[in-house]
């Protein structure tokens, strides 16, 4: 049974991942928790999404704003120890806890339709938060995903800018991880194992992308953030 559930949070998740540039860490790190101690899931969801980013990069590479990823990192070079900080002293259920509510709320602010302006600091702030929440949690997609949705950023540079930014920051955020929480022999070869399905996902992904539109991608995307608010908040609770 956990070999089916596996299986099928990597495949899902790589689908998402390629087809929006966010969906894997938001999707699989809730449920790879179940599988796997949080130091585990936490490193095998930056593996994975290292390696789906890195094939990705270069057939989007045109699409890319180069100019937010240089805040981005600068800011994520703030959030990256605060993260690892968090990650190694506070009760996992209570940082997802408060990681649930955010999302919810935000979540909520969008689909009522709030909107904000992209400046430099909101793109220092928001590299920085992307930061902490990649190496406390694995999950950098929530802040970038509000941030360019509140922005109507179009889907194919949300795509192509998330996915760049992801290279760096969960390059290092597993250097951080395995450097300060170590890593074990199950990380890698579950990692390794995932591999065939995360192919199937890059290509079934890319075929999703070219089928919606910016109206149905934006309908996906909270979807997504609600669903993985949700699921955070009532495991943090204890309710599954």
């Amino acid at each position: 049974m956990e070999i089916i559930a596996f299986i099928a949070i990597i495949l899902i998740a790589s689908i998402l991942q390629t087809s929006t540039g966010f969906g894997f860490s938001i999707l699989a790190t809730p449920f790879l928790l179940f599988l796997f101690e949080p130091h585990e899931a936490i490193q095998i969801n930056l593996i994975l999404s290292l390696i789906i980013s890195s094939a990705l990069i270069m057939k989007i590479r045109q699409d890319i704003d180069f100019e937010i990823i240089r805040r981005f990192v600068a800011g994520s070079i703030i959030g990256l120890p605060i993260g690892i900080i968090i990650f190694l002293l506070m009760d996992i259920n209570r940082l997802k806890l408060g990681v649930s509510l955010i999302i919810l709320v935000l979540t909520i602010m969008l689909i009522l339709q709030f909107r904000m302006n992209q400046n430099k600091k909101r793109d220092l702030l928001v590299g920085g938060l992307s930061g902490s929440l990649t190496t406390s949690i694995g999950m950098p997609g929530p802040p970038l995903l509000l941030y360019f949705s509140g922005t109507n950023t179009q889907k194919e540079k949300l795509r192509a800018t998330a996915l760049a930014f992801y290279l760096f920051i969960y390059f290092v955020s597993l250097l951080i991880q395995v450097i300060f929480a170590g890593t074990n022999k199950t990380i890698w070869v579950s990692s390794l194992s995932a591999l065939p399905l995360v192919f199937v996902g890059l290509y079934l992904g890319q075929q999703l992308f070219k089928l919606i539109n910016q109206h149905v991608f934006r309908i996906f995307t909270y979807i997504i953030l609600l669903f993985t608010g949700i699921y955070l908040l009532v495991e943090s609770l204890g309710l599954l």
